[in-house]
């Protein structure tokens, strides 16, 4: 049985946070999806098709690592895929408690799902896609945020 985990998101856009916590998972299973949730009651930045994108680009050297989209809820998708493993990063202590209630509701919807959770590399810690989408609407520096593959 392969270990495969889904990485959820909205991805709008990815970030070197998101990079980094793949990166460093890759090495722990044998296949990630970084799954981009959409939400119809949610209005994005970029399109579904752009970060989809981006992030096949930034993780072309990775043969275990894979990107599609869904709908619905994560643990559904975890279903369909086969996956056993949510892998969700962390960077602050609220991080941990919003993602504690998710991952023991979804752990409560199926005993066989589990949530991994890997911690933010310290210098990705102050850094998500909020953030990244202001600092692109004001026209400030977006290097240290994103990977070069994100094209804005």
């Amino acid at each position: 049985m392969s270990k495969i985990a889904i990485f959820p998101g909205s991805f709008d856009p990815i970030t070197l946070g998101h990079v980094s916590i793949v990166k460093r998972a890759a090495s722990l299973f044998d296949k990630i999806i970084v799954a981009i949730g959409v939400n119809s009651s949610k209005k994005s930045m970029f399109s579904l098709e752009k970060r989809k994108e981006w992030i096949a680009e930034v993780f072309k050297d990775y043969d275990n690592v894979e990107v599609e989209s869904y709908t619905g809820l994560t643990i559904d998708f975890c279903k369909k895929t086969d996956a056993k493993y949510i892998l969700r990063g962390l960077r602050t202590a609220a991080d941990f408690e919003f993602e504690r209630g998710i991952g023991q509701v979804n752990f409560m919807m199926d005993e066989d799902i589990e949530t991994v959770f890997l911690l933010t590399e310290a210098k990705y810690t102050p850094i998500n896609s909020s953030i990244v989408r202001d600092v692109y609407k004001n026209g400030g520096d977006l290097s240290k945020l994103i990977p070069p593959e994100v094209i804005l």
